[in-house]
């Protein structure tokens, strides 16, 4: 993500995806470089489920890409690694993004006021 959150959505999306200690330690660890999950749980001593579940929301946010990838045995390994993404937060991207949740809203008023 090399833009600012374009969006209310959007923002809130990365600051929640950011708001956990495990999904920062997520992202430390890949910032060493990509990794498939096995050796990230066990890097960051969580099982498995839990990991997925802060992978899933990273991804979400598109601070995480994954990529299934099979190996020569046919087995198969999931890999994650970061997207290279700055965040830049102030007020006025945090104005930008709530005035284009705004105008959306507007849209979507108008469109539906017509369809009584």
């Amino acid at each position: 993500m090399n833009h600012a959150p374009s969006s209310e959505e959007e923002l809130l999306q990365v600051l929640s995806a950011l708001a956990s200690p495990h999904r920062l330690r997520i992202i430390a660890a890949l910032a060493r470089g990509r990794v498939y999950v096995s050796q990230l749980a066990r890097q960051l001593q969580m099982n498995r489920p839990l990991l997925y579940m802060h992978l899933q929301r990273l991804e979400a946010a598109g601070l995480v890409a994954g990529t299934l990838e099979t190996t020569r045995d046919g087995s198969s390994m999931k890999y994650f690694e970061l997207v290279p993404f700055a965040l830049s937060l102030t007020p006025e991207s945090i104005t930008e993004a709530l005035r284009a949740a705004e105008a959306e809203q507007g849209k979507t008023a108008e469109t539906g006021a017509g369809d009584s």
